[in-house]
C-alpha cells in the first residue's frame, strides 16, 4: 500500500480509564508460558517477524544471566495473529509477542493479554506519547512499544523538477500535481485495491474516530466530517486516474514502477526506505523528502500511522513470569545498542524507536544511498514529523474483521464500482451489525 504495507502504524488503543464491562468480550486463557524452573534463569517463548530481532535478542540473551529469550521468527504480522489465535486456544502463547497497535483491543477482548502497568508505568517518560498509547487500553499497559512511525512524503525529485512541479503542500496541491504528471504518464500514487489503508490515515488526519467509547458502549462513525473530507479528496484522485493499481501482492513489481518512474510519490515512514534500497537499481539519489500534505487552510498535522512501524512488544496473560517479561520487553525498546539495531535499515528494519527523544536516530533510519543530495534536508523533515503523531486514535474490539470487510469494498472504490462513500455506508451498518452479534454495546 501507499503508506505503510505490510500495514504496521500506531495510535492511541482505547480512551482510558473505562471499565471493560460491556465495552469488550472476554474469554479465559488457560496457557502458562514461560519455563518456571526456579534451579536456572528464566527462559521466555518470544516471537516475532521483524529483521534484526534475533540480534537484540542476542544481545539480551548475552547481557543476562536471569532472564533469557528463546526467540521463534514469524513470517509477518498477519501470520502471527493466525498463529497467536492458535496458540491461546491450544494454551501455549508465548510469554512475548511482537505486534501493531490495531490488534491490542482485540487481543484484550479475548483476555489474551496480561496487565503490566505496575511493572512500565515508572518508565513511561522515556517514550513518546503516541507510541505509548500503542500499548495501552483503557489506562492499562499490555505491552512496550517499540518502534514510532513519523509519516512523509518521499517523491521523485528529478520527475518533479523536468516537469516544473514542487513538492505538494497540501492535499489539493497534490491533486494538482498528480493532473501534471498524468500528461507525462506518469502517476501520483499508488492505490492497491488490497488495503484501505489510505482510507483509514486520511481519515486520521483529518480528526475521525471512527470508534470511540461512549459511556458504557463503543460508538461507531464511519461517516463523520474528517472521513468525508478525506473520502472527498481520495474520491477525486479516483475519478481522475491519477493512482496507479498495483497490488503488493507482487511486491517487485510495485518496487520496480516506483523505481522506473511509474509513480512519482509514497507517503511512508521511514522503515520503507529499507525495501526501496533492497529493490531498487535506477533511481538512487532521485528521492526527496517533504512533509505530509495538509487539508487546504489547515495546520500541518502528521497522522499516526499506522503503524507505522508503529509496533509493541506484548505479554500474554498465561506468562508465567509477567515481570521478566516486561523487563525484557522494556530493555529491547530503550537499550542504545538494541534500539541501533532495529533503527538500521541495514542491520533491522529502519524502523524510528519509541523513545520521547529519537531525533539522534534519524540519520541512520533514512537512506542516504536513495536520497542522495537530498539526504540532509531529509533528516529536518523526518525531525519535524516526530512531534506530530496523532494520540487519540482508538482500534475497536472488532477491527481485524471490519478491516477485513473493508477490504473487500476498497477494491471496489478502486475499480471504480463504487464510490468511497458507499464504502462508508456500508461500513457503518456492518461494523455496528457485527459488534453486537459479539454480544458488545454499540452506539452509531
Amino acid at each position: 500500500m501507499n503508506f505503510t504495507s505490510p500495514r504496521r502504524r500506531f495510535a492511541r488503543a482505547a480512551a482510558a480509564g473505562l471499565a471493560l464491562t460491556g465495552l469488550l468480550t472476554a474469554c479465559g486463557s488457560g496457557s502458562d508460558s514461560g519455563d518456571s524452573d526456579a534451579s536456572g534463569p528464566v527462559t521466555l517463548p518470544f516471537w516475532g517477524w521483524a529483521n534484526g530481532q534475533d540480534k537484540v535478542v542476542a544481545a539480551f540473551n548475552a547481557s543476562h544471566k536471569d532472564i533469557k529469550l528463546k526467540y521463534t521468527k514469524v513470517t509477518d504480522q498477519l501470520t502471527m495473529q493466525k498463529q497467536l489465535t492458535n496458540a491461546v486456544k491450544a494454551g501455549n502463547a508465548p510469554c512475548l509477542v511482537q505486534n501493531t497497535a490495531e490488534y491490542v483491543t482485540s487481543w484484550v477482548s479475548q483476555d489474551a493479554l496480561a496487565d503490566i502497568t505496575q511493572y512500565v508505568e515508572s518508565s513511561k517518560s522515556k517514550f513518546n506519547q503516541g507510541s505509548w498509547a500503542s500499548a495501552e487500553v483503557q489506562g492499562k499497559m499490555y505491552g512496550v512499544p517499540t518502534s514510532s512511525a513519523p509519516n512523509f512524503t518521499i517523491y521523485r525529485a528529478d520527475l518533479f523538477k523536468k516537469y516544473g512541479i514542487e513538492a505538494p503542500a497540501t492535499w489539493d496541491e497534490f491533486i494538482a500535481a498528480g493532473k501534471e504528471l498524468k500528461k507525462h504518464d506518469v502517476k501520483i500514487t499508488n492505490y492497491a485495491g488490497e488495503d484501505p489503508s489510505t482510507l483509514e490515515v486520511l481519515a486520521m488526519q483529518a480528526g475521525a474516530h471512527w470508534y470511540a467509547i461512549d459511556g458504557n458502549a463503543w460508538k461507531v462513525d464511519f461517516q463523520d466530517p474528517g472521513t468525508l473530507k478525506a473520502a472527498e479528496v481520495i474520491q477525486e484522485i479516483i475519478d481522475n486516474d491519477l493512482n496507479s493499481k498495483l497490488s503488493f501482492a507482487d511486491y517487485a513489481a510495485v518496487q520496480r514502477n516506483y523505481d522506473n518512474g511509474g509513480t512519482a510519490t509514497r507517503q511512508i515512514s521511514t522503515w520503507q526506505m529499507a525495501g526501496m534500497v533492497a529493490n531498487f537499481t535506477k533511481s538512487f539519489g532521485d528521492w526527496a523528502v517533504a512533509p505530509w500534505p495538509t487539508f487546504t487552510g489547515e495546520a500541518a498535522r502528521t497522522p499516526a500511522p499506522t503503524n507505522l512501524t508503529g509496533s509493541v512488544n506484548l505479554v500474554t496473560k498465561g506468562c508465567a513470569h509477567k515481570e521478566q517479561a516486561a523487563e525484557a520487553a522494556l530493555w529491547m525498546s530503550t537499550n542504545t545498542g538494541a534500539v541501533k539495531t532495529m533503527a538500521s535499515p541495514e542491520t533491522g528494519n529502519g524502523v524510528m524507536p519509541a523513545l520521547a527523544n529519537s531525533d539522534t536516530y534519524v540519520p541512520e533510519a533514512i537512506s542516504e544511498k536513495l536520497l542522495g543530495s537530498n539526504y540532509r534536508p531529509a533528516q529536518q523533515v523526518v525531525k519535524d514529523s516526530l512531534g506530530t503523531v496523532t494520540t487519540d486514535w482508538t482500534f475497536g474490539p472488532n477491527w481485524t474483521a471490519m478491516f477485513t470487510e473493508m477490504q473487500a469494498g476498497w477494491a471496489k472504490v478502486v475499480n471504480k464500482e463504487q464510490k468511497v462513500t458507499d464504502l462508508l455506508a456500508h461500513m457503518q451498518r456492518w461494523t455496528v451489525d457485527d459488534l453486537k452479534s459479539r454480544g458488545i454495546s454499540v452506539k452509531s
